[in-house]
């Protein structure tokens, strides 16, 4: 099921859920200031972390009394991205930042990057290695599901280089 326009390049993917593109365009025109800002370094392969940024922002959502539903699109959404940048990448940072009426979260690697943005999204493809099969990762679920469980998912990225991927939900 589409729930929104999707604009690409070679390098940029941008998704937006139809009823959530005017706010979108929005924060990104008007970058206000956010309520509280969480910062994680996520290492290369290092699967024994791998999860805990994504469960400290849900953890934090839920002290401030987002519902349910909505943490659990936002915990889903954020576990697929942080588990991409330790299977994938050569370690990275993720930011979540916690607006009064959304959640932005962005997740910065240090490559190799995305050489096909476009056929990343198709569910099943996947570029993961053997270890990280064996570990039960890599399936080729990881950016649909973001997909899935976001209202805005912007990716960009360079063959060879890093990957920037930025997920925002709202809380209504």
């Amino acid at each position: 099921m589409d729930y929104g326009a999707v604009r690409y390049n070679m390098a940029e993917y941008w998704y937006f859920r139809e009823e959530y593109e005017d706010k979108a365009h929005q924060h990104f025109n008007d970058l206000p200031e956010p309520v509280i800002t969480m910062d994680f370094k996520i290492g290369e392969r290092d699967f024994v972390n791998a999860g805990n940024a994504a469960s400290q922002i849900k953890m934090a959502l839920k002290r401030l009394g987002v519902d349910n539903a909505i943490l659990r699109r936002i915990a889903i959404a954020a576990y697929e991205a942080e588990i991409n940048e330790t299977a994938h990448a050569k370690g990275g940072d993720i930011t979540g930042n916690i607006f009064p009426e959304y959640v932005l979260i962005k997740f910065y690697d240090k490559g190799p990057g995305i050489g096909d943005i476009e056929q990343s999204m198709v569910p099943g493809f996947s570029t993961a290695d053997d270890q990280v099969r064996e570990m039960g990762f890599g399936a080729g679920l990881g950016l649909p599901n973001i997909k899935k469980n976001v209202d805005v998912l912007h990716i960009d990225s360079v063959a060879g280089s890093r990957t920037l991927v930025e997920i925002i939900v709202f809380f209504g």
